[in-house]
């Protein structure tokens, strides 16, 4: 497991993985009545726990084994947090619907109220990693977690300002809301300048892949490439006519049919919540 292809092979399943089991645990949810979503968070405060140990554990351990555990730490820390935003418990101020017609910072201000406690615990979080880690033998965990951040921020702001291809299909009733805040739309400036920089990023990942000579090296920059490569593939799934859903979607119970939203209401929901 120290060479190079057994890393990227782990990576791509554990992405696969693990997006397919928080979907699986969130779309369970939504059909289990009113605090459902809540006990699924609460019952994976343990895959956090766990992820935070590891992170703490890993960061001393420069051996090609110390590098899947920091990984797979920031992965759990990470997929508990996405969690708790995708079950509505941990979002921001803002559950209303975005109107049509409002003017850009508006728009700006809304979709930033939909986010904003989730944005600002990661921030939180890899502020910690970054103290927790400094000068640590093993460093793979807090870029693991920063690469996942970065990436996040850049699918958002694209989402935001507008792309041809937005998959809604498993967002889960607590963020029915949120689609009003994306714009289907040509491609934005921002889009080259994302696939742009996370190219770049794939490529000095291997450059340091290349030019590294220990176990830990070659199995940490092998995992950071893969997993901004498939960052990058998503970004491309907003542009490309691919039927990326199905990697999903036969694993997932059918999902609970939302209420409908009547214009009226999107008119009286006129607030952005901060």
């Amino acid at each position: 497991m120290t060479g190079a292809m057994a890393p990227v092979l782990v990576a791509l399943f554990i992405w696969w993985f693990s997006t397919g089991a928080i979907l699986m645990v969130v779309r369970h949810a939504d059909r289990g009545g009113v605090n459902a979503h809540l006990r699924s968070v609460l019952f994976g405060v343990p895959v956090l726990l766990a992820g935070v140990w590891g992170f703490d554990t890993s960061m001393r351990d420069a051996s090609a084994f110390g590098v899947y555990m920091a990984f797979l730490s920031a992965l759990a820390v990470w997929g508990w947090v996405e969690l708790a935003f995708l079950s509505g418990i941990i979002t921001g101020p803002n559950t209303r619907i975005c109107p049509p017609g409002v003017p850009q910072p508006e728009r700006f201000l809304r979709a930033w109220g939909t986010i904003a406690y989730h944005e600002t615990l990661l921030v939180l979080i890899l502020v910690a990693m970054a103290i927790m880690s400094w000068d640590a033998p093993n460093p793979f965990g807090l870029w693991t977690f920063a690469v996942l951040f970065a990436a996040r921020i850049s699918a958002k702001l694209n989402l935001f300002f507008g792309v041809p291809k937005i998959n809604v299909e498993f967002l889960p009733t607590p963020l029915a809301h949120l689609p009003s805040h994306f714009r289907i739309s040509r491609i934005s400036r921002i889009y080259p300048v994302s696939i742009t920089l996370l190219t770049l990023a794939v490529g000095c990942w291997l450059e340091r892949l290349v030019a590294g000579e220990t176990a830990m090296t070659t199995v940490g920059f092998s995992l950071l490439a893969a997993l901004t490569a498939l960052a990058l593939l998503e970004h491309w799934f907003m542009v490309l006519p691919l039927p990326d859903e199905k990697l999903w979607r036969w694993m997932l119970p059918a999902a609970k049919t939302a209420p409908n939203l009547t214009q009226e209401k999107r008119l009286r929901e006129d607030a952005h919540g901060l």
